[in-house]
């Protein structure tokens, strides 16, 4: 009998160890943020209607039809006059550009960004234990992340990861990485930097596909500073609560549409297929199957299934129809959309169901900072912000697509009313405008009516 109560008590002592063990291995997961610091160039960078058409008029290698195609698609791009671009391009080196171009213009955004963010924190660089700097288009040696611990005498144990090539989800994918690594390193710190290199990747050729990237990519990124540490959870913004990574890179058709490639002049850019929105469309449901159920509620989740059997609807494969029969209002509160173009914000706000009011923050960013790449969300969560919607408990369903192809998602627990004003200081009272209509149209009007004589080349 004393055996038996023995072997009992080992076996009670054993599974509560375990569930404590499990207990406390979920806490330790948990990756807060703490602060966050989006990029603002400088005025002399701005890219007004008059300046994107000087920039378009001066390359020699366009015609009229080009012309109008360009005319077209910037008047419905969606972006404003405020955008910021690449100084090499503003100062008409855009054909010669060098590496020097490149890292002055990375350089800026990061140095900045990430000043301001150990000023705002209080975090000094000596106290970081992990560094993701993640931008696609420019891999120089040693490394970004080399030059931000070089910049700040970071310390010699830091765990530095320089992403390059992942586009403009790469942000997401870098949180992932930090919240992984959370799991080794306890009551850690982490910063990730999330820009984009324009000035070495503009295109000076004349394929329609190409062309597209330069009438909606602008200079902007972001830095973040995470923690693991739930002693400082009351210092944080936003939990993350859960992320989900989808990449269709196999499919042949998706790893196309999203690419950088060299024309047949030799002119090197980033190719945007019709194919894109096909692509979206599928990963971002292959991406909701896992994501929903650890989203919405389960009423919402029974009443989907029963109401999906009723009506047998399949996937199309349009974007449009991704999300069809599903209320994601009952588990999210606001949405945070890559603004990488209106067609992609159009095509999610249709597949969830979003009102004009779910979408504005998205719009609004790329109205007034364009298709910043991975740094694009943070500009939407500063609208959100600045416009004092975020209220703690709400939670923000953030969707990002990229190059590959890849959606990633994830959802984030507001932790605390958010009023700051951030780099929307200086506009916000004029957003949302009357109209987003660009006065592109007014000004370059010729191009449309067919007046080829109007055009006046240096």
């Amino acid at each position: 009998m004393e055996l038996f109560m023995a072997m009992s008590l080992l076996v009670i002592f054993y599974v509560v160890s375990l569930i404590g063990k499990l207990v406390f291995q979920k806490r330790d997961q948990y990756c807060y943020m703490l602060n966050y610091e989006c990029y603002k160039a400088s005025e002399d960078r701005r890219l007004d209607t008059e300046t994107c058409g000087n920039i378009v008029l001066r390359n020699n290698n366009l015609g009229f039809e080009e012309y109008k195609f360009l005319l077209s698609t910037i008047v419905s791009s969606g972006i404003g006059e405020e955008t910021y671009g690449p100084r090499n391009v503003l100062e008409g080196r855009e054909e010669t550009p060098t590496l020097q171009d490149a890292l002055d213009e990375v350089d800026d955004i990061i140095f900045k960004t990430l000043d301001n963010l150990f000023q705002k924190s209080g975090v000094s660089p000596s106290q970081i234990d992990i560094l993701v700097v993640n931008v696609s288009l420019l891999s120089c040696a040693p490394s970004l992340a080399a030059r931000v611990i070089n910049r700040y005498k970071m310390r010699e144990n830091i765990k530095a990861y320089n992403l390059a090539g992942m586009g403009c989800s790469a942000s997401l994918i870098a949180i992932d990485l930090v919240q992984n690594l959370f799991r080794t390193y306890k009551n850690a710190f982490a910063i990730v930097v999330s820009t984009e290199s324009m000035g070495g990747n503009w295109y000076c050729g004349k394929e329609r596909s190409m062309m597209l990237s330069n009438c909606l990519f602008r200079s902007g990124g972001c830095s973040m500073l995470f923690t693991n540490n739930r002693s400082l959870k009351d210092r944080a913004i936003l939990k993350l609560k859960c992320l989900l990574r989808t990449h269709h890179g196999s499919n042949d058709e998706a790893y196309e549409c999203c690419i950088q490639v060299e024309d047949s002049l030799g002119f090197r850019g980033f190719r945007l297929t019709k194919a894109l929105t096909k692509a979206a469309a599928l990963a971002f449901t292959e991406n909701l199957k896992v994501l929903v159920p650890k989203v919405l509620p389960l009423t919402e989740l029974i009443r989907y299934v029963i109401s999906h059997r009723i009506k047998k609807k399949g996937g199309s494969g349009v974007l449009e129809e991704v999300g069809a029969g599903l209320n994601f209002k009952t588990g999210v509160e606001h949405f945070c959309i890559h603004p990488g173009g209106r067609a992609v914000i159009d095509g999610v706000g249709k597949s969830l169901r979003l009102s004009e009011y779910d979408l504005e923050p998205a719009r609004m960013a790329l109205h007034r900072f364009g298709n910043t790449s991975a740094g694009g969300l943070w500009y939407v969560l500063g609208y959100m912000e600045a416009k004092k919607r975020l209220k703690k408990g709400d939670r923000i369903l953030m969707i990002s697509f990229g190059a590959g192809f890849k959606c990633n998602n994830c959802l984030w627990e507001v932790m605390k009313d958010l009023g700051d004003a951030n780099v929307w200081e200086d506009c916000i009272d004029r957003y949302p405008p009357k109209t987003l209509v660009n006065p592109f149209i007014d000004k370059f009007g010729w191009v449309k009516e067919g007046r080829v004589g109007y055009v006046k080349m240096d």
